[in-house]
Formats: structure tokens, sequence, C-alpha cells
């Protein structure tokens, strides 16, 4: 993972595999390295349950702006960025269909963490109850607008269970980190952040 400061980098092959999405889908595969996406499908059974819990369905597409980019992490050019070996994900937002009209009982495909919702989707506001979109640029901060509360709340609560789930991911980085105002970026480096 060290690497010269200056001049092309070179990326170290890995084996890869695109992966759709198994728990919840991404609005394109992603390219990432096989063991990987193991971490991606716990990561999309948290995101599942968080969304029961908050919105009383789960998203329909995990937004992600990128995987695969072999380059060097700009704050420390002597490293090479876990995008470089397909070992990290950025992930801005997520995108919602309506809410169920009745509430039909069906079998998740995670069976081993999944719990019913928490939040009926008819209790919601009326604006939740269609389809909308999460992003972390608009949402993080969100304090004013009809569900915004909801999605900031979503955001946050999914970061703090993240946190929690160190099987999951070490690095995790939001808009508090420079450079990561409208994504989440979370890898599997050797060392937690």
């Amino acid at each position: 993972r060290e690497i010269a400061a200056k001049g092309k980098v070179r990326c170290t092959k890995v084996p890869m595999v695109r992966y759709k999405g198994d728990v919840v889908r991404y609005h394109h595969p992603v390219l990432v390295y096989v063991g990987f996406r193991d971490r991606l499908r716990l990561f999309e059974g948290v995101v599942r349950q968080t969304a029961l819990d908050i919105y009383g369905r789960a998203p329909r597409k995990i937004r992600h702006i990128g995987t695969y980019n072999c380059r060097r992490i700009s704050l420390w050019p002597t490293l090479l960025s876990e995008h470089g070996i397909a070992n990290g994900i950025d992930v801005a937002g997520f995108d919602f269909g309506p809410a169920p009209r009745r509430r039909a009982k069906r079998r998740s495909r995670d069976t081993s963490a999944a719990k019913a919702p928490t939040v009926d989707a008819a209790a919601l506001p009326r604006a939740l109850r269609r389809g909308f979109k999460v992003r972390m640029l608009k949402h993080w901060h969100a304090t004013k607008g009809v569900g915004h509360s909801h999605h900031r709340r979503f955001l946050r609560l999914l970061a703090a269970r993240l946190v929690q789930r160190r099987d999951i991911f070490r690095v995790l980085l939001g808009p508090s980190y420079p450079g990561h105002k409208n994504h989440f970026h979370f890898d599997v480096s050797p060392w937690r952040l």
C-alpha cells in the first residue's frame, strides 16, 4: 500500500467481481475485490434494517460514486487508496420507492438479521409515503423540510450502526472528514479510522 509520492501510480492486480447487491441493489453494479463483496452484503443488511426502522421499508437502490479507481490517497500521497485495490466504496445516497399500500408478509433475502419494520409507513408524513431520495450532501445537516429530519436521522443512525459493527468496515469517513462532504467512504484497509 505504500507508493512513491510522485509519478505514475501502479496498482496491484487483484481478483475482482462485478456485484449488483443481494440485500439492497446498487444503482449500477460495483467492481470490487472478491473479498470485499461479503463486506458489502453485510453493509446492505445494516442499510436495510436501518431503513425499516426509520421509514418502514428498505431502499430500492444504493447510490455509489465509485469503487475501483487506481489512485493515491489525496491527503497522504505515499499511500495507495483502497479504491486502487477495489477494497472501498463511496456511497452518496439511497433511493426509496413508494411505501407499500398494505403490509404484506415477505420473506427477506437476509433472514439472519432481518426484523419486521418498527415504523408503519402509513404513519409517516405524506411526502415519505411516496418515493424519495436521501443524499449525503443535502440531508446530513438537514434541519428543515418535510421528511428531512427523517433523512438526517436515517443517515446518522446508519453511520452509528456501521461504526459499531467492527466486522464490516475498518475505515468509515463522512461529511466531517475533509473531501467527503457529499458521500460516505467505506473500506477494509489494515488500520481503523
